[in-house]
């Protein structure tokens, strides 16, 4: 005797696809949860080596600046004077009798996007000339200032 079992109301199996897409819905949740607590984690150290980047660049940029600088005064018997006074080192000024540039082929700008601040003869040192960068804020004068080293 043969028993049909096409009328049978037992349920059919789940697919294995219907089960396994919750699944992957929750793995995927649990993989965004630890790449943000890596990423909170990471994110703050990141930041402050960029800083430091930011203030190394600026360094390496003084120290050309002042090379240039030295080369200037060896050459004109003095450093250039006034605010703008950087502009010597790429234009010859009138009053250089033995301009042997230009000394740097453009006046570089500091790692955030400002001027670097130049005055000769300097207020922080009167023999010879102020060289910095206003640092972050853009404001020269206060904590955040990148000096020579």
């Amino acid at each position: 005797m043969k028993i049909n079992h096409s009328n049978s109301h037992t349920p059919a199996p789940l697919s294995r696809g219907a089960g396994r897409r919750a699944f992957t819905l929750v793995e995927m949740l649990l993989v965004i949860t630890i790449i943000g607590i890596l990423a909170a984690m990471v994110v703050p150290k990141m930041m402050g080596r960029t800083e430091q980047a930011r203030e190394a660049a600026a360094q390496n940029d003084l120290a050309a600046v002042r090379t240039a600088l030295d080369a200037y005064e060896v050459d004109n018997g003095r450093y250039p004077a006034g605010n703008n006074g950087l502009q010597a080192l790429i234009q010859m000024p009138r009053d250089a009798q033995h301009w042997h540039g230009p000394y740097l082929e453009k006046l570089p700008m500091d790692p955030w996007g400002s001027v670097y601040n130049y005055q000769f003869p300097g207020k922080r040192n009167p023999a010879g000339y102020d060289l910095y960068s206003s640092g972050p804020d853009g404001k020269a004068g206060n904590d955040d200032d990148v000096w020579p080293k």
